[in-house]
């Protein structure tokens, strides 16, 4: 059973990701910021992580994002560099911004939108874990 990390400071959001996810047979890691998210990482060695954009501030999780894929070699998160993560977001439907996964400036896997669309969710994180083994 892949065990999968969420990290977003929504508790309903949370728990709407945690029900789909649990139905489809994963076994499901909460954080409610970026810091304990991170915390969670090394204690928990996740198969892939959910990660919210907006959390205490507006970027967190591109912060999240990058400290987990840094190149450097001495970073703490190196041995997780690997975990595939689904980044949430709402910021295309109420902004005009618009990006992608960039090894570079965003270094996710993937992304879904909010409103969740729980099929869509569950059909992504299958993708994600299948790409990775």
């Amino acid at each position: 059973m892949a065990k999968i990390l969420i990290i977003d400071d929504d508790p309903d959001m949370v728990l709407a990701i945690r029900l789909c996810l649990e139905d489809a047979g994963y076994k499901i890691i909460e954080a409610g910021s970026g810091n304990e998210g991170l915390e969670k990482v090394k204690s928990e060695n996740p198969d892939l992580i959910v990660l919210d954009v907006m959390m205490d501030t507006a970027t967190e999780g591109f912060q999240v994002s990058l400290t987990l894929r840094s190149t450097d070699p001495e970073s703490e998160y190196a041995p997780y560099r690997q975990i595939p993560i689904l980044m949430l977001t709402a910021i295309h439907t109420t902004t005009p911004l618009r990006f992608g996964p960039d090894e570079e400036y965003l270094p996710v896997d993937d992304f879904v939108e909010k409103p969740l669309d729980p099929d869509l969710l569950v059909q992504k994180v299958k993708s994600l874990l299948t790409a990775g083994t």
